[in-house]
């Protein structure tokens, strides 16, 4: 009974949430961002481009990252994860464009930079390679529809052509990933101290990196909950570590810039920067603490919550670089609009609702059924048997 009104809850907040995202898009193709949002020009960038392009791109790492784990670096143990972290992916790229055609001003002229080149330009760069990594993203997928159809002649020529797409995917998920921290670094003068530097690029790929890991052990947790399948739970406990050790060298590397320019003085200015900083580190410090910890790795629901934790605090950069850091040199106080807010979170339940069905009618799970050399007495058959030993 419990499970039943459940899952009515969840079925009437989407409807709830999809209703309200198409009357948001209704008012904002209709009457324009005006209308749907509180831009303006002096603050043309908000919670659009902050968390649907630069957190969804962010959030959909994981499929570089474990394509290139297992398939490059041949460590076969991840081989379970690789599928649903590349439909995780392949949606979230889906995702970026459909929010990227809101936040357009021409929306149908979001083609042109396919004919259109202006290499000097950052954003070309990223427009490209979206474009293209959406297309490997495509093909690596492409995999599970055909052995889901039994199409057998097309799945060998796949497996035949997936190494080359493999790392064509790494190597323009890399660039672009790095590269949308690029795009601050013109602004210097704008972007607050705590947030600009010359080293943004990279600290956008290594928090990509770690942030691919994260969403992996958060979709790997709900998945088992929503089809009853087996937690990896060996295979997150590994997981959790590597992402320990990422989040200690993207931490180190931050304050050591700051100290090395000086911005930690800043933090003795007042303004909301100051106490968002904090929030992101403590975010992002906590988690990490927690998954050193030989004790805290073998509690499930800590893992969860720590990875829960740690998007929060990726998600807080996210939008500090791309909101709060632009705030005070644009000499306004951006929050976002109802509108604004429907159509994320309907673009978000929507991400959900198409991943639900293609695990249900597609085998992006099948792998769970078969042998990859990992011992079955290691496994966990459910999430409530991890929770148990983990207790």
């Amino acid at each position: 009974m419990m499970h039943l009104a459940q899952r009515y809850f969840w079925r009437a907040l989407f409807a709830v949430l999809m209703a309200a995202g198409l009357y948001a898009a209704f008012l904002r193709f209709w009457g324009g961002l005006g209308a749907a949002t509180n831009l303006s020009d002096r603050f043309p960038w908000g919670i659009w481009i902050g968390f649907d392009v630069l957190c969804g791109v962010g959030l959909a790492a994981g499929g570089f990252t474990l394509a290139a784990t297992v398939h490059i670096f041949n460590i076969k143990s991840y081989h379970a994860v690789v599928r649903p972290a590349i439909l995780t992916a392949f949606l979230g790229y889906l995702l970026v464009v459909v929010a990227l055609m809101f936040d357009l001003g021409h929306p149908y002229r979001i083609w042109h930079p396919l004919i259109m080149w202006n290499p000097r330009s950052v954003m070309f760069e990223v427009g490209w390679c979206v474009t293209l990594y959406t297309t490997v993203l495509f093909l690596e997928f492409l995999p599970v529809v055909l052995q889901k159809f039994k199409m057998h002649t097309a799945l060998k020529v796949m497996e035949v052509a997936s190494l080359p797409v493999i790392i064509a995917g790494v190597i323009l998920s890399t660039l672009h990933q790095s590269s949308l921290g690029s795009l601050f670094l013109i602004m210097p003068n704008r972007l607050h101290p705590l947030w600009w530097t010359p080293l943004l690029p990279v600290l956008f790929f290594i928090s990509a990196v770690a942030t691919g890991l994260a969403m992996t052990i958060f979709e790997s947790w709900h998945s088992s909950k929503a089809f009853g399948r087996q937690l990896e739970y060996g295979l997150i406990c590994r997981m959790t570590r590597v992402l320990a050790v990422i989040t200690a060298i993207y931490l180190t590397m931050r304050f050591m810039d700051l100290s090395h320019r000086g911005a930690l003085a800043t933090l003795n200015q007042p303004g909301p920067e100051r106490w968002l900083f904090g929030l992101e580190i403590v975010l992002m410090a906590v988690p990490m603490l927690m998954f050193f910890r030989e004790k805290t790795r073998q509690h499930p629901l800590a893992v969860y919550l720590g990875v829960v934790m740690f998007l929060l605090g990726f998600v807080t950069n996210r939008m500090n670089v791309s909101v709060t850091g632009l705030e005070r040199a644009a000499g306004v106080s951006y929050f976002p609009k109802w509108s604004e807010i429907a159509v994320t979170l309907a673009i978000i339940a929507a991400g959900f609702a198409v991943f639900r069905l293609a695990a249900h009618y597609l085998p992006v799970f099948e792998e769970e059924h078969e042998d990859h050399g990992s011992a079955p007495a290691t496994r966990i058959p459910t999430l409530q048997g991890a929770a148990a030993q983990g207790d």
